[in-house]
């Protein structure tokens, strides 16, 4: 099974590129909460106290100069600026949550991406290494997955719903999901049943090859 597929289909199955095969059936399904995939994955925070940073910057090197009312007018534009960048990073993360559906099934997680270009990921739990947690206190969180090492994903592709800063080996990730601890002890279950299940090969017997009586 591939790991990458170009989802420009109508999908069968919200989130899937194709139908459940028979055996198979779904879990789970989730996408990240808006606020916290802007906050955490867009760093939403760090760009809106750099402007403010530079405002205040920009007011104390002329208050001593100009008056106060005057240093303000002068560095105001530069909190406008933030605003503008704030609200072009929470539109981008609106589009992102609502565009991205996350799957658990009994044997695979799938993970729908992309606002732009659409891609899903198929990663069979044979697929998975380990996965990662992080939580935050309202329970919101996200779950990363170690690839073994066939496994080759693009790290701007999958961006942001990777592990941060694991550019040369990317981890997919379940970015900013709520109940992110239940839905990891899921995933666990599902993973450790499916790797540990026996595997059945079908092999066939050679005939017996008849030896002439000399």
């Amino acid at each position: 099974m591939s790991a990458e597929h170009d989802d420009f289909a109508t999908e069968p199955v919200e989130g899937l590129p194709e139908t459940p095969p028979e055996g198979e059936h779904i879990l789970w399904q989730g996408r990240p909460d808006w606020w916290a995939l802007t906050r955490d994955s867009l760093n939403l925070g760090w760009v809106a106290a750099y402007f403010v940073a530079l405002a205040l910057w920009r007011f104390g090197m002329l208050v001593d100069q100009v008056s106060v009312a005057s240093a303000f007018a002068a560095s105001f534009p530069f909190l406008i600026l933030g605003g503008i960048a704030a609200a072009l990073l929470l539109l981008i993360g609106v589009v992102q949550a609502r565009s991205t559906v996350y799957t658990i099934t009994n044997r695979r997680v799938a993970m729908r991406i992309g606002a732009a270009l659409t891609v899903t990921l198929n990663l069979p739990f044979t697929q998975i290494a380990n996965a990662d947690l992080t939580t935050r206190r309202n329970g919101t969180g996200t779950i990363a997955l170690e690839l073994l090492g066939d496994t080759k994903l693009s790290y701007l592709v999958c961006w942001p719903h990777v592990r941060p800063w694991h550019i040369r080996h990317p981890q997919p990730a379940l970015r900013c999901i709520p109940d992110a601890e239940t839905t990891a002890g899921l995933l666990a279950e599902a993973a450790e049943a499916r790797v540990n299940a026996p595997q059945v090969a079908r092999t066939e017997t050679p005939r017996p090859t008849a030896v002439a009586a000399e």
